[in-house]
Protein backbone atom coordinates (compact mmCIF):
# COMPACT_ATOMS: atom_id res chain seq x y z
CA UNK A 1 0.00 0.00 0.00
CA UNK A 2 2.80 2.40 0.91
CA UNK A 3 4.60 1.61 -2.33
CA UNK A 4 1.51 2.46 -4.37
CA UNK A 5 1.07 5.70 -2.45
CA UNK A 6 4.69 6.73 -3.01
CA UNK A 7 4.47 6.00 -6.73
CA UNK A 8 1.15 7.82 -7.02
CA UNK A 9 2.56 10.88 -5.24
CA UNK A 10 5.64 10.79 -7.44
CA UNK A 11 3.54 10.96 -10.59
CA UNK A 12 1.05 13.43 -9.16
CA UNK A 13 3.43 16.36 -9.64
CA UNK A 14 2.63 16.38 -13.34
CA UNK A 15 -0.99 17.25 -12.47
CA UNK A 16 -0.72 19.34 -9.31
CA UNK A 17 2.25 21.58 -10.13
CA UNK A 18 2.23 21.86 -13.89
CA UNK A 19 4.03 25.21 -14.20
CA UNK A 20 6.95 24.39 -11.83
CA UNK A 21 7.14 20.94 -13.43
CA UNK A 22 7.42 22.40 -16.94
CA UNK A 23 10.02 24.92 -15.74
CA UNK A 24 12.07 22.10 -14.18
CA UNK A 25 11.91 19.98 -17.36
CA UNK A 26 12.91 22.94 -19.56
CA UNK A 27 15.74 23.81 -17.15
CA UNK A 28 17.06 20.25 -17.25
CA UNK A 29 16.83 20.24 -21.07
CA UNK A 30 18.78 23.50 -21.37
CA UNK A 31 21.40 22.30 -18.89
CA UNK A 32 21.79 19.03 -20.77
CA UNK A 33 22.07 20.82 -24.10
CA UNK A 34 24.86 23.03 -22.76
CA UNK A 35 26.69 20.02 -21.33
CA UNK A 36 26.08 17.90 -24.44
CA UNK A 37 27.33 20.39 -27.01
CA UNK A 38 30.29 21.21 -24.79
CA UNK A 39 31.14 17.50 -24.45
CA UNK A 40 30.82 17.00 -28.21
CA UNK A 41 33.24 19.89 -28.76
CA UNK A 42 35.69 18.59 -26.17
CA UNK A 43 35.73 14.98 -27.37
CA UNK A 44 35.97 15.92 -31.05
CA UNK A 45 38.82 18.37 -30.43
CA UNK A 46 40.66 15.58 -28.64
CA UNK A 47 39.94 13.21 -31.54
CA UNK A 48 41.12 15.82 -34.05
CA UNK A 49 44.40 16.26 -32.14
CA UNK A 50 44.98 12.51 -32.13
CA UNK A 51 44.12 12.30 -35.83
CA UNK A 52 46.73 14.96 -36.63
CA UNK A 53 49.27 13.31 -34.33
CA UNK A 54 48.74 9.94 -36.05
CA UNK A 55 50.14 11.44 -39.27
CA UNK A 56 53.43 12.48 -37.66
CA UNK A 57 56.41 10.83 -39.36
CA UNK A 58 60.04 11.50 -40.20
CA UNK A 59 61.63 11.68 -43.64
CA UNK A 60 65.28 10.70 -43.91
CA UNK A 61 67.22 11.73 -47.03
CA UNK A 62 70.09 9.45 -48.00
CA UNK A 63 73.53 10.15 -49.34
CA UNK A 64 73.64 9.94 -53.13
CA UNK A 65 76.55 7.53 -53.19
CA UNK A 66 75.07 4.66 -51.15
CA UNK A 67 75.00 1.24 -52.77
CA UNK A 68 71.93 -0.98 -52.68
CA UNK A 69 73.54 -3.14 -50.01
CA UNK A 70 74.32 -0.10 -47.85
CA UNK A 71 70.73 1.10 -48.21
CA UNK A 72 69.45 -2.26 -46.93
CA UNK A 73 71.82 -2.16 -43.94
CA UNK A 74 70.88 1.44 -43.18
CA UNK A 75 67.18 0.56 -43.29
CA UNK A 76 67.71 -2.32 -40.87
CA UNK A 77 69.68 -0.06 -38.52
CA UNK A 78 66.88 2.51 -38.40
CA UNK A 79 64.26 -0.20 -37.84
CA UNK A 80 66.07 -1.25 -34.65
CA UNK A 81 65.59 2.20 -33.07
CA UNK A 82 62.99 2.21 -30.28
CA UNK A 83 59.72 3.75 -31.45
CA UNK A 84 60.19 3.07 -35.15
CA UNK A 85 57.21 1.13 -36.49
CA UNK A 86 57.91 1.01 -40.22
CA UNK A 87 60.57 2.23 -42.64
CA UNK A 88 59.55 2.71 -46.25
CA UNK A 89 62.25 3.17 -48.90
CA UNK A 90 61.62 5.77 -51.62
CA UNK A 91 64.09 5.59 -54.51
CA UNK A 92 65.04 8.52 -56.75
CA UNK A 93 62.64 7.19 -59.38
CA UNK A 94 59.84 6.94 -56.79
CA UNK A 95 60.56 10.53 -55.71
CA UNK A 96 60.30 11.69 -59.33
CA UNK A 97 56.94 9.93 -59.68
CA UNK A 98 55.68 11.56 -56.47
CA UNK A 99 56.80 14.95 -57.83
CA UNK A 100 54.83 14.29 -61.01
CA UNK A 101 51.71 13.19 -59.10
CA UNK A 102 51.74 16.30 -56.92
CA UNK A 103 52.81 18.98 -59.40
CA UNK A 104 51.94 17.47 -62.79
CA UNK A 105 55.48 18.08 -64.09
CA UNK A 106 58.11 15.61 -65.21
CA UNK A 107 61.29 16.47 -63.27
CA UNK A 108 63.45 15.22 -66.17
CA UNK A 109 61.79 17.64 -68.58
CA UNK A 110 62.08 20.54 -66.14
CA UNK A 111 65.76 20.10 -65.18
CA UNK A 112 67.00 17.41 -67.61
CA UNK A 113 68.12 15.37 -64.58
CA UNK A 114 66.71 14.09 -61.31
CA UNK A 115 68.02 16.04 -58.29
CA UNK A 116 65.62 14.36 -55.86
CA UNK A 117 67.42 12.14 -53.32
CA UNK A 118 66.42 8.68 -52.21
CA UNK A 119 64.83 8.66 -48.79
CA UNK A 120 63.18 6.70 -46.01
CA UNK A 121 59.68 7.53 -44.79
CA UNK A 122 59.70 6.55 -41.12
CA UNK A 123 56.47 5.82 -39.26
CA UNK A 124 56.39 5.71 -35.46
CA UNK A 125 54.30 4.00 -32.81
CA UNK A 126 51.61 6.27 -31.38
CA UNK A 127 53.21 6.51 -27.94
CA UNK A 128 56.38 7.91 -29.55
CA UNK A 129 54.64 10.75 -31.41
CA UNK A 130 55.49 13.44 -28.87
CA UNK A 131 57.96 16.26 -29.40
CA UNK A 132 60.47 14.90 -26.88
CA UNK A 133 60.49 11.34 -28.22
CA UNK A 134 60.50 12.36 -31.88
CA UNK A 135 63.47 14.62 -31.23
CA UNK A 136 65.29 11.72 -29.57
CA UNK A 137 64.67 9.51 -32.62
CA UNK A 138 65.67 12.40 -34.90
CA UNK A 139 69.11 12.76 -33.28
CA UNK A 140 69.71 9.00 -33.35
CA UNK A 141 68.99 8.83 -37.09
CA UNK A 142 70.91 12.04 -37.82
CA UNK A 143 74.16 10.53 -36.52
CA UNK A 144 73.97 7.40 -38.67
CA UNK A 145 76.53 7.29 -41.46
CA UNK A 146 74.91 7.59 -44.88
CA UNK A 147 72.07 9.86 -43.68
CA UNK A 148 72.20 13.24 -45.38
CA UNK A 149 69.30 14.96 -43.59
CA UNK A 150 66.24 14.25 -41.44
CA UNK A 151 63.10 16.36 -41.36
CA UNK A 152 59.86 16.24 -39.38
CA UNK A 153 57.09 18.69 -38.49
CA UNK A 154 58.59 20.13 -35.34
CA UNK A 155 56.31 23.18 -35.14
CA UNK A 156 53.22 21.00 -35.42
CA UNK A 157 54.37 18.79 -32.55
CA UNK A 158 55.13 21.87 -30.43
CA UNK A 159 51.56 23.07 -30.95
CA UNK A 160 50.08 19.64 -30.18
CA UNK A 161 52.17 19.07 -27.05
CA UNK A 162 52.09 22.54 -25.53
CA UNK A 163 49.21 24.71 -26.74
CA UNK A 164 46.57 22.11 -27.64
CA UNK A 165 46.81 20.35 -24.27
CA UNK A 166 46.52 23.69 -22.51
CA UNK A 167 43.34 24.49 -24.43
CA UNK A 168 41.91 21.09 -23.53
CA UNK A 169 42.49 21.72 -19.82
CA UNK A 170 40.80 25.11 -20.15
CA UNK A 171 37.84 23.48 -21.89
CA UNK A 172 37.69 20.82 -19.17
CA UNK A 173 37.65 23.50 -16.45
CA UNK A 174 34.82 25.31 -18.20
CA UNK A 175 32.97 22.01 -18.51
CA UNK A 176 33.21 21.37 -14.75
CA UNK A 177 31.87 24.88 -14.10
CA UNK A 178 28.97 24.31 -16.53
CA UNK A 179 28.16 20.97 -14.88
CA UNK A 180 28.10 22.45 -11.36
CA UNK A 181 26.00 25.38 -12.57
CA UNK A 182 23.57 22.95 -14.19
CA UNK A 183 23.18 20.98 -10.94
CA UNK A 184 22.52 24.14 -8.91
CA UNK A 185 20.12 25.50 -11.52
CA UNK A 186 18.16 22.26 -11.63
CA UNK A 187 18.10 22.03 -7.82
CA UNK A 188 16.73 25.57 -7.45
CA UNK A 189 14.11 24.97 -10.13
CA UNK A 190 12.91 21.67 -8.65
CA UNK A 191 12.69 23.47 -5.31
CA UNK A 192 9.68 25.31 -6.76
CA UNK A 193 7.77 22.05 -7.16
CA UNK A 194 8.69 20.97 -3.64
CA UNK A 195 7.74 24.36 -2.21
CA UNK A 196 4.32 23.99 -3.81
CA UNK A 197 3.87 20.84 -1.72
CA UNK A 198 5.17 22.25 1.57
CA UNK A 199 1.78 21.82 3.26
CA UNK A 200 1.70 18.13 2.36
CA UNK A 201 5.23 17.70 3.73
CA UNK A 202 4.33 19.35 7.04
CA UNK A 203 1.21 17.17 7.37
CA UNK A 204 3.20 14.00 6.70
CA UNK A 205 5.75 15.01 9.32
CA UNK A 206 3.04 15.59 11.89
CA UNK A 207 1.60 12.09 11.42
CA UNK A 208 5.06 10.56 11.92
CA UNK A 209 6.15 9.79 8.36
CA UNK A 210 9.81 8.84 8.02
CA UNK A 211 12.30 10.92 6.10
CA UNK A 212 12.61 8.28 3.42
CA UNK A 213 8.83 8.02 3.00
CA UNK A 214 8.56 11.80 2.51
CA UNK A 215 11.56 12.05 0.24
CA UNK A 216 10.85 9.13 -2.13
CA UNK A 217 7.94 10.72 -4.07
CA UNK A 218 10.09 13.77 -4.79
CA UNK A 219 12.94 11.55 -5.98
CA UNK A 220 10.53 9.77 -8.35
CA UNK A 221 9.24 13.14 -9.49
CA UNK A 222 12.77 14.39 -10.10
CA UNK A 223 13.57 11.20 -12.01
CA UNK A 224 10.56 11.76 -14.28
CA UNK A 225 11.50 15.41 -14.81
CA UNK A 226 15.05 14.40 -15.68
CA UNK A 227 13.83 11.69 -18.06
CA UNK A 228 11.54 14.13 -19.91
CA UNK A 229 14.26 16.79 -20.02
CA UNK A 230 16.71 14.18 -21.28
CA UNK A 231 14.37 13.11 -24.08
CA UNK A 232 14.03 16.71 -25.25
CA UNK A 233 17.80 17.21 -25.14
CA UNK A 234 18.41 13.96 -27.06
CA UNK A 235 15.96 15.04 -29.77
CA UNK A 236 17.55 18.48 -30.14
CA UNK A 237 21.14 17.15 -30.22
CA UNK A 238 20.17 14.46 -32.76
CA UNK A 239 18.47 16.99 -35.05
CA UNK A 240 21.36 19.46 -34.83
CA UNK A 241 24.06 16.85 -35.47
CA UNK A 242 22.15 15.20 -38.32
CA UNK A 243 21.47 18.53 -40.05
CA UNK A 244 25.03 19.86 -39.73
CA UNK A 245 25.83 18.15 -43.02
CA UNK A 246 23.52 20.66 -44.72
CA UNK A 247 25.67 23.58 -43.60
CA UNK A 248 29.17 22.10 -43.42
CA UNK A 249 31.39 20.50 -46.03
CA UNK A 250 31.78 16.73 -45.86
CA UNK A 251 35.43 16.75 -44.64
CA UNK A 252 34.47 18.96 -41.69
CA UNK A 253 31.33 16.95 -40.98
CA UNK A 254 33.41 13.76 -40.78
CA UNK A 255 35.30 15.24 -37.82
CA UNK A 256 32.09 15.72 -35.82
CA UNK A 257 31.25 12.27 -34.53
CA UNK A 258 28.50 11.44 -32.04
CA UNK A 259 28.28 7.74 -31.26
CA UNK A 260 24.84 6.18 -30.55
CA UNK A 261 25.64 5.45 -26.90
CA UNK A 262 26.16 9.18 -26.36
CA UNK A 263 22.39 9.70 -26.52
CA UNK A 264 21.95 7.11 -23.77
CA UNK A 265 24.46 9.08 -21.69
CA UNK A 266 22.47 12.29 -22.22
CA UNK A 267 19.24 10.60 -21.10
CA UNK A 268 20.94 9.01 -18.08
CA UNK A 269 22.49 12.35 -17.12
CA UNK A 270 19.05 13.96 -17.29
CA UNK A 271 17.69 11.37 -14.84
CA UNK A 272 20.71 11.90 -12.59
CA UNK A 273 20.25 15.68 -12.59
CA UNK A 274 16.57 15.30 -11.75
CA UNK A 275 17.21 12.94 -8.83
CA UNK A 276 20.16 14.96 -7.53
CA UNK A 277 18.20 18.21 -7.78
CA UNK A 278 15.34 16.66 -5.83
CA UNK A 279 17.66 15.32 -3.12
CA UNK A 280 19.33 18.71 -2.69
CA UNK A 281 16.05 20.61 -2.63
CA UNK A 282 14.00 18.34 -0.37
CA UNK A 283 16.59 18.53 2.42
CA UNK A 284 15.61 22.16 2.96
CA UNK A 285 12.09 21.12 3.94
CA UNK A 286 12.81 18.01 5.96
CA UNK A 287 14.31 18.54 9.41
CA UNK A 288 16.54 16.05 11.14
CA UNK A 289 13.84 15.58 13.76
CA UNK A 290 11.83 13.47 11.35
CA UNK A 291 11.60 9.88 12.62
CA UNK A 292 14.09 7.60 10.86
Amino acid sequence: MQVLYVLREGFSGFKRTKVPMIIAIVTISISLLLLSFFAILLFNVEALIEEIRSKVELETFLSEYLSDEEVVKLKAQIERIDGVKEVQYISKEDAAQIFYDEFGEDIYKVLNFNPLPASFKIKLYNEYKTLEKVQSIYYKIKTIKGVDDVIYRKKLLEVLDQQARGYLWILFGIGVFVALSAILLVANTIRLTIYAKRTIIQTMKLIGATRGFIRTPFIIEGLLQGFCGGLIAVAVVFLVVENLQTFLTVPVFDLIKVKPYYYVVILSTGCFLGVLGSLISVRRFIKTTVVQ
